[in-house]
């Protein structure tokens, strides 16, 4: 796996506008996380500017337009952070997480349920060895 870029949770916000989006302009990127966020124009550009020095965004200049695409996949990003926050709170085991989350009632019947039957699917089709 390619080494990733560490983004904040505020990039990390940028980044699923430009996922969701792209090819995608400065002002749409704007436009839209004005909507969602207390950020001012000026914050985001100065977002996507640490995206774009991390490597995480390229963009191009149509006119006076510069247009941010995504170097990394999402996909990608959130399986790495996922792997990363098993490693770093439950010593790399989903189990590790699943149990504490049963010991301290954060997991309700329907999240149970839910989980029961994603299983028992997968053991269907033969993908839970």
């Amino acid at each position: 796996m390619k080494e990733l870029p560490q983004i904040s949770e505020a990039e990390f916000e940028v980044m699923k506008v430009i996922w969701n989006h792209a090819p995608i302009s400065t002002n749409e990127v704007i436009e839209k996380l004005v909507k969602t966020s207390t950020w001012s124009p000026k914050t985001i550009q100065t977002l996507l500017l640490r995206l774009v020095k991390k490597k995480a965004l390229t963009y191009k200049k149509e006119s006076r337009v510069f247009v941010y695409t995504p170097l990394i996949q999402e996909d990608e990003y959130i399986e790495h952070e996922s792997k990363s926050f098993l490693n770093r709170f439950y010593n790399g085991t989903l189990n590790s997480m699943v149990l504490n989350f049963l010991e301290h009632d954060q997991m309700s019947k329907e999240d149970i349920d839910e989980l029961r039957k994603i299983l028992d699917d997968r053991f269907k089709k033969g993908d839970g060895s």
